[in-house]
């Protein structure tokens, strides 16, 4: 019930028909109120979605009172059908609700280039309105899921007030500001203008340093909902370190479920000129195929973390470089160190640790190893 843990919340998730499985595909998160306040970032792909090119334009006034979120069907590149099929289930929920279309956001998820059924996208609002309960958070993260195999839920609480949130995504998890679908809510008082400052500096460290295989979603959007139902006002600085801790959460259990994934790979970029140098060396590594493919293997491949660096326009000495992989510092001064057989690559947890030696700016990113399950499942996904 993370979503519906805050007061103020109600959701659902249902069935609408869309998966083939039968399994639930449409969830609906409503904000009681008494506040409507709300921030939302969405992919920086300039290939979007209907929903999030509607959801866009929904987000601009601070106040959003629904979200409707539904599995099986990116409703991207589907024409202007698809945009009207985005519309007219904002134009349903507002229906049922009593609301204004224009404060209902839309996200959907699943293949591009699938048509969802209009209808029963329709039929299901229905029936989510009727299912909406103070504990149908956990149904809601169940319908948005679609290569997932955990639904992916959160809670902080906080003295008096707290944070819910839910996400999806198993693949698909670069940086783009946002990367996958979250709905997090909270009963604290906080105006949209601090709203979307926490979240923004929340995804900055968290959703933004998650980079599972490099590729970049149409249909990311990460939206944060605030019903104020507590009557807490915590401090912006409180509130953001809260949000933050939701969303580092949230990412490290995406990553922990990328797709066909044996090992979570945490990179730790140490002493950098800037942190923006720091996330691209991560960013690098992160992308490295050839290291992903050494860390599946168990091979403690270090030379190609400095081929890694070598490729980014970060500030180092390229003959003063420290690498460390599991803590075993295999890497000393840009030549070898200690022993890479020291290094246990059984564990699914691994962690490198790169020493640039040009400032005192530190950053993290998070990827995961290339495996033949990654291949296989997406060589087979749209059939």
């Amino acid at each position: 019930m993370s979503i519906t843990h805050p007061a103020g919340f109600v959701a659902a998730g249902v069935a609408a028909g869309l998966k083939s499985n039968g399994n639930k595909d449409l969830a609906l998160v409503v904000n009681q109120g008494p506040t409507f306040d709300s921030a939302t970032v969405f992919t920086s792909n300039r290939c979007k979605a209907n929903p999030v090119l509607w959801s866009q334009e929904v987000v601009k006034d601070g106040v959003v009172k629904a979200v409707v979120l539904n599995s099986g069907g990116a409703n991207c590149y589907t024409g202007p059908e698809g945009f009207q099929t985005t519309h007219a289930v904002a134009e349903k929920v507002a229906e049922k609700l009593g609301i204004g279309a224009i404060d209902v956001v839309v996200c959907s998820t699943g293949l591009i280039g699938l048509a969802n059924d209009r209808q029963h996208l329709l039929d299901g609002v229905e029936a989510a309105y009727a299912a909406l309960s103070a504990t149908g958070g956990d149904s809601a993260s169940q319908a948005i899921m679609t290569t997932d195999s955990v639904n992916k839920q959160f809670v902080v609480q906080r003295d008096g007030w707290s944070i819910g949130g839910m996400a999806k995504g198993a693949g698909m998890l670069a940086p783009a500001l946002a990367t996958m679908l979250v709905v997090i809510t909270t009963d604290a008082i906080v105006p949209a203008a601090e709203l979307d400052k926490a979240l923004r500096a929340a995804t900055r460290v968290s959703f933004d340093r998650l980079d599972s295989d490099g590729c970049q979603s149409t249909n990311d959007t990460v939206t944060v909902l605030a019903s104020g139902a507590s009557g807490v006002q915590p401090t912006a600085e409180e509130f953001t370190a809260a949000l933050t801790e939701a969303c580092v959460d949230l990412a490290k259990q995406l990553l922990a479920d990328a797709e066909g994934a044996d090992h979570e790979i945490s990179i730790d970029v140490l002493n950098a000129a800037t942190e923006d140098d720091a996330v691209e060396v991560g960013r690098s590594v992160a992308r490295s195929n050839l290291f992903k493919a050494a860390v599946f293997g168990k091979d403690p491949n270090w030379g190609r973390v400095l081929a890694s660096v070598g490729t980014t326009q970060a500030a180092f000495d390229p003959a003063d470089l420290d690498v460390a992989i599991n803590g075993v510092w295999v890497c000393r001064n840009s030549t070898p160190a200690e022993d890479p057989a020291g290094i246990d690559l059984e564990p699914r947890k691994v962690t490198v640790t790169i020493d640039l030696k040009a400032g005192d700016q530190t950053a993290t990113v998070w990827t995961n190893d290339l495996t033949h399950a990654y291949v296989h499942e997406n060589s087979a996904y749209s059939s």
